[in-house]
């Protein structure tokens, strides 16, 4: 059960026109479950994505940045993306590449166009062998669903150890004319930036030239799906894609606009819940945590201590027993690797809770104020360095016993 975040409604999700999602059961690791997914996009669509830094990244990720740099991708736009869970294609080699391949030129064939125009992504296990051919063989029946009604089923079709879809829509008026804006999101378990075991795919049916698209699509991970973590494993095949249909009248062809910046309030507050459902289905969770780290002198040095914080598994075990043993989050203040950091200046809160000032424990803290706010089911911790104007906040969750449970089982 995730953490304080109901199952989405199809029906208050949104279609984006100049996209349609198809799914299929093709089998790939296990049968009668939705596991290919192809989203198809009209001519006008420009796509920018942004991809796990991992040096051992799968082999749909290298043919996905391989087709969004070709010098073709002007005059031959993407034209469809598709997905396949129960298998990562990771680790796999050249016959790995050789099915991601296989994969876009089956699809291109069905769709009349070049396999340069399909993005293919894969999540699952690692170091298998991607039965492609089944994934190939589920492509008819993928297509033969496209709707654009079908984000529901599209947030579904991309589950792994997910308890439930994510999804999520919203609107935004820009010089009068409604944008419309929907995204599916999949991960619970080896999440941690940049990015981490997800997929995101957003879709807007603004028309956004390539560079402007390419500078929001950045933007915007940096402040979602690269600031959630829950394990602080970086995985092999997280991707994060932006699709704007270009079906609206709204144009935006550069990014010092106030078209641009509205726009983009807009997409990152969505990619912002969407990045928050994952965290709230983390494996195993039972809390969602802010970590805020506030008054630095970066917004890199904050980063750095707050996914110290985040990390650590004494403080993430502290939070899932409701233990306010809160000195584990100083120490991981402490080696998070600030290294002329001044302690007698740290401030630390638990919520609204004053626990340690200047570096030492407040002397009106009392911990049973600490245990009522470890009771919470969300949890804000704050920390002040003292040394700036810089801040950063982190999205994470507890660690708890049915983590180890799903990791040790997750292959079976």
């Amino acid at each position: 059960m995730a953490v304080n975040s109901p199952v989405p409604l199809a029906a208050d999700l949104k279609p984006v026109k100049g996209i349609a999602l198809g799914f299929a059961q093709a089998g790939i690791k296990k049968p009668n479950r939705k596991d290919v997914l192809v989203m198809k996009l009209a001519p006008s669509a420009t796509v920018a994505g942004v991809f796990t830094t991992n040096r051992f990244c799968a082999a749909p990720v290298q043919v996905c940045k391989a087709h969004l740099e070709s010098p073709r991708m002007a005059a031959e736009p993407i034209r469809a993306l598709v997905v396949n869970t129960g298998n990562a294609n990771a680790g796999t080699g050249d016959s790995g590449l050789a099915a991601a391949n296989a994969t876009c030129a089956a699809l291109a064939e069905y769709l009349s166009c070049e396999p340069s125009q399909i993005l293919p992504f894969s999540t699952g296990v690692i170091l298998e062998p991607l039965p492609v051919d089944k994934l190939i063989a589920g492509l008819p029946a993928a297509i033969a669903s496209l709707d654009e009604n079908n984000w529901f089923a599209a947030a579904e079709a991309i589950m792994t150890t997910d308890t439930q879809p994510k999804a999520a829509s919203s609107t935004v008026v820009i010089n009068g004319v409604t944008v419309t804006m929907t995204g599916i999101s999949k991960g619970a378990g080896m999440i941690k930036p940049n990015m981490a075991t997800m997929l995101g795919y957003l879709a807007l049916d603004a028309k956004v030239s390539q560079a402007a698209l390419d500078h929001l699509v950045k933007q915007t991970a940096d402040v979602s799906f690269n600031c959630i973590t829950i394990d602080g494993d970086t995985s092999t095949n997280d991707s994060f894609v932006l699709m704007a249909t270009g079906t609206s009248s709204l144009e935006i062809n550069e990014i010092d606009t106030p078209e641009y910046l509205e726009l983009a309030v807009a997409v990152k507050a969505l990619a912002q819940k969407l990045a928050h459902m994952i965290i709230r289905d983390g494996e195993g969770a039972t809390k969602f945590i802010s970590i805020v780290v506030e008054q630095g002198n970066s917004v890199e040095e904050c980063r750095k201590v707050a996914y110290s914080i985040a990390h650590s598994p004494l403080v993430k075990t502290a939070f899932f027993a409701s233990d306010p043993n809160l000195g584990r989050i100083l120490c991981a203040v402490g080696y998070a690797g600030v290294d002329d950091l001044d302690v007698s200046k740290l401030n630390l809160y638990l919520d609204e809770v004053l626990v340690a000032r200047h570096g030492g424990r407040n002397s009106d803290y009392r911990e049973e104020d600490g245990q009522r706010v470890m009771q919470k089911s969300e949890i804000t911790v704050r920390v002040e360095l003292g040394r700036g104007d810089a801040c950063a906040t982190v999205w994470t969750c507890d660690l708890s016993h049915e983590y180890v449970s799903i990791n040790a089982d997750y292959r079976s």
